[in-house]
């Protein structure tokens, strides 16, 4: 069975910003299940013991109830296993009151009554959650990035997943891409558009990449640039990153930054990486992305 993570808690404690941090994390996160759901859910994701689990529910979940949740997650192994897990999250009560207050949100078991009364009735109910819970963390003076911290720490072996790394070349006159990481100006190696017969070609042409890497400089400026990305990798993992975008630009998007592009994605290749390759402005003038087969 999947490894699974089921958070529950105080209503107005940062559930959905757990399940958030737990999605990016690399869970499959779900959020309000119904608590007859839960045995299928579990039995369906059975197969697949690659992609861990974040389910919320609490006392907004479809026929909730607080024993019946310790008794479905007892019969799947929590107590004999670390493969599930549950996870409490609470507040004060001044905390809570004042979070509804500020979002004017109402509390799901105050119904017509005051919020506070909402809050006293739900804490009672919780409690033998909470009492049972693998890790319970109190968010009244936790930021989101706090929280995020603490929920890594504990179960970001489990959802890790490996860097995803997209290489875009691009032409500066259309501009960065807005979804890049890091920039590298390739505009002062060797311009294939000054040669008739390369003109039309682009840099994934062996004759226009040829030329490009016929720049004196060339050489030295690839060596630096892959020693500068295998020392990032590593540190951007460390760092919880899951996306990552390398963007290489000229000034038109077709001969240099296509060609380097192209290398970049090969040296990654080289070491066992499966980089996605973007050359948004090779189909002409239009900023329009297209991929690369």
């Amino acid at each position: 069975m999947s490894p699974m993570v089921v958070v529950t808690g105080m209503a107005g404690a940062g559930r959905s910003s757990a399940l958030k941090i737990l999605e990016d994390l690399g869970f499959e996160a779900v959020d309000n299940l119904p608590l007859a759901l839960l045995p299928r859910l579990a039995a369906d994701a059975g197969s697949d013991e690659t992609t861990p689990l974040a389910l919320g529910i609490d006392s907004r979940s479809r026929a909730f109830d607080p024993q019946r949740l310790l008794d479905q997650l007892a019969r799947l192994g929590r107590g004999r296993s670390e493969r599930v897990r549950l996870v409490f999250l609470d507040a004060d009560d001044e905390v809570l009151l004042r979070r509804f207050t500020e979002t004017r949100r109402r509390h799901p078991l105050a119904q017509r009554r005051p919020v506070v009364d909402g809050i006293v009735r739900e804490r009672q109910m919780m409690a033998p959650l909470k009492a049972a819970a693998d890790l319970v963390v109190d968010t009244s003076r936790l930021s989101v990035a706090g929280l995020r911290r603490i929920l890594e720490g504990h179960f970001g072996a489990l959802g890790r997943r490996e860097l995803q790394i997209t290489v875009v070349s691009f032409a500066f006159r259309h501009g960065l891409p807005r979804e890049a990481d890091l920039v590298f100006d390739v505009r002062f190696l060797a311009n294939p558009h000054y040669v008739d017969e390369l003109r039309p070609l682009s840099g994934r042409d062996p004759r226009v990449a040829a030329h490009v890497r016929g720049d004196p400089a060339y050489a030295e400026f690839e060596r630096r640039l892959f020693a500068l990305v295998d020392f990032l990798l590593p540190r951007y993992r460390a760092e919880g990153r899951r996306y990552l975008t390398v963007a290489v630009g000229c000034t038109g998007g077709r001969h240099r930054s296509v060609a380097v592009a192209e290398r970049l994605a090969q040296h990654l290749r080289d070491r066992g990486l499966s980089p996605h390759l973007i050359h948004r402005d090779l189909a002409g003038d239009s900023p329009m992305a297209e991929a690369a087969p």
